[in-house]
Order: structure tokens, then C-alpha cells, then sequence
């Protein structure tokens, strides 16, 4: 019986499914988070060149990219079944990584354009820059067939994606489950998106606010937190904040979070939260954050325990 169980796992492992083994360190010094971490700064590094080559008055960022569950059924299956050069995904290695590199670009694209829009003549003239940064990416279907993918082919993509498979790409992606750390998971998979639309006008804006809040709340709901009663609906951090203070369910800025704990700031120091953000943990005296309008993206950011800049924390009644 065990070496029947030690062959299925070997068998899993070297198939396209072993992808969901590589969030440990197999010997290389390299997991798949670490890879899709390197990922993310290159992709976070081109914006910023191109809003710094590109002096502006405006800017406007819109679209979203692949999510990393996305991208990598993608890779796995493309390496796993490559007739020419077929290998497995359970370990992650530099050679693979630019493997993972390739499909992560040849999936998802950065444009921009410049407009300069003219008012008034004469001594009221003005010029007004605006930068266009638009993410787009390709479905699944799309990089199947772009990368001729068989019938066999697509059928374990598919299954790669099946939602019951999302505590394991949590857990390859960045360490955690379901449970308290599950807001974390899908502020998470949003990291990249831009423009924040997708919150907002779920939110029921017709057009862009300043949306951290929104994202919070965007989260909560996909967790089903709301309807629970875990976590308000909310569009101002004033709202947010009131809210836990009122059932206190409220810890201020000394506090050490925990993982979905809800984090406020007040970057002018005036006693009143204007950005809001999901704690996704706390290690060595940091607290690290994932924050949607995060100059306009939803981004990782961390800050020192206590950091004046923290307005405090929202902890919510997860069990």
C-alpha cells in the first residue's frame, strides 16, 4: 500500500498537476511564490518606467491582468506536456523560471499613449498631459489555442481551474488556506489591476472614486463577509473605521495584526482614516498589507509596527 501511495504521488508530481507542490523549496533555493514575486516587481518596474518616462498632468490606469491561478494551469500545463522538452513543475528553477516569464508576458501586455488636450487661447491657454496606461491580458482559451493546446491538453486545463482547487492555489501562491487568511487570498489574486474599476462600479459608482474602500469591501463580499455581518460595505474609511469602533471589534496602531485584520491611515496626521487596506501578515516587526488604490493599483506595501502613519486596526469577528 505504501509504495502504491509513493507512485501516485510521484505520478501526480511529474504531471501537470505537481504544480501544486512547488510552493515548497525543493532544493533550489526557489519556490514558485518567490518566482511569482520576482513576476510581479518586473511587471510593477514597467509601469513605473513608463509613467517616468513620460512626464504628466493626469493619469489614467485601467484594465487588469491574468491572475496567477490563471497563469500558471497555463505553464504547467504547456511544461508538463511538451513533446520536445517536457518537464515537471514541482520545482522551480531559474531555466523555468523564464519559462514561467514567457507566459506570464505572452499573456498579458502594458500600453500607454500620451494626449495633450489644449483649453483657452491667448494668455489662458493651458496644456494639460494625460497618460493612458492600459493592462489587458488573454483568456485561457486564447493561450490554449495560441499555444495549440489538444484536446488532452485543455481538458487538464480546465480542471486545473476547477474551483475546488483554490485552497491549494492559495497555499502555492502565498503560504495560506481558507479561514481567517481567505480575504487575504482574493485581495491577493488582484494584485496588478489598475484603475480599480472593477470595484468601484460594483460598489455602484458610475464612475471612478478614490476606491481603497472599495476594494476592502469588494473582498469582504467575495468571502461572503458582508452578508454575514463580519465586515461592513463601505466606500469611506470614516465608515469603516466607526463601524468596528462601534461593536469594538478596534485595536489601535501598536497593535501586531493578524492575517484579514482591516488596516486604516491617516497620512496627514489629523485624527481621521483616509486609505484603508487587508493586513496579509505580520513577521519580524512589519506589518504587510495588500491596499487597492495604492497610486491607483492594488499593491503589496509594508510598514513598521506602529508606524505613525497607521490610523489603527478593524479586527474582524471571523469565528
Amino acid at each position: 500500500m505504501v509504495i502504491v501511495v509513493v507512485c501516485l504521488i510521484g505520478m501526480m508530481a511529474g504531471s501537470c498537476f505537481g504544480i501544486f507542490f512547488s510552493g515548497e523549496d525543493s532544493g533550489t533555493g526557489m519556490t514558485m511564490r518567490d518566482a511569482a514575486r520576482e513576476i510581479n516587481q518586473e511587471y510593477n518596474e514597467k509601469i513605473e518606467k513608463i509613467k517616468t518616462d513620460n512626464p504628466y498632468d493626469k493619469l489614467i490606469l485601467s484594465g487588469s491582468r491574468a491572475t496567477w491561478p490563471e497563469i500558471l494551469s497555463i505553464y504547467a500545463v504547456k511544461t508538463t506536456s511538451d513533446q520536445s522538452d517536457g518537464q515537471e513543475v514541482a520545482s522551480m528553477n531559474d531555466m523555468k523560471l523564464e519559462l514561467l516569464r514567457k507566459v506570464f508576458w505572452d499573456m498579458n501586455s502594458i500600453s500607454y499613449r500620451v494626449e495633450r488636450h489644449t483649453k483657452g487661447s491667448g494668455k489662458d491657454k493651458t496644456t494639460v498631459v494625460y497618460l493612458y496606461i492600459t493592462i489587458s491580458h488573454k483568456t485561457t482559451d486564447e493561450m490554449a489555442d495560441q499555444y495549440h493546446f489538444n484536446a488532452d491538453q485543455k481538458k487538464q486545463l480546465a480542471e486545473l481551474l476547477d474551483e475546488k482547487y483554490r485552497s491549494l492555489w492559495s497555499s502555492v501562491l502565498y503560504g495560506i488556506g481558507t479561514g481567517d487568511g481567505e480575504i487575504v487570498t482574493i485581495a491577493l489574486s488582484q494584485l496588478g489591476n489598475v484603475g480599480g474599476q472593477p470595484y468601484w462600479s460594483w460598489y455602484g459608482f458610475t464612475s471612478r472614486v478614490e476606491w481603497c474602500a472599495c476594494f476592502v469591501s469588494w473582498c469582504a463580499n467575495e468571502c461572503g463577509y458582508i452578508d454575514a455581518g463580519v465586515i461592513p460595505s463601505f466606500s469611506l474609511c470614516s465608515d469603516g473605521s466607526d463601524w468596528f469602533k462601534a461593536r469594538s471589534q478596534w485595536q489601535e496602531r501598536d497593535y501586531e495584526p493578524c492575517a484579514g485584520d482591516i488596516i486604516f491611515f491617516d497620512w496627514g496626521g489629523d485624527g481621521v482614516p483616509d486609505h484603508v487596506g487587508i493586513v496579509e501578515k505580520t513577521e519580524g516587526g512589519t506589518v504587510y498589507t495588500v491596499e487597492g488604490n495604492s497610486g491607483d493599483a492594488c499593491r503589496e506595501n509594508s510598514y513598521p509596527v506602529g508606524d505613525a502613519r497607521i490610523y489603527g486596526y478593524g479586527v474582524p469577528m471571523y469565528s
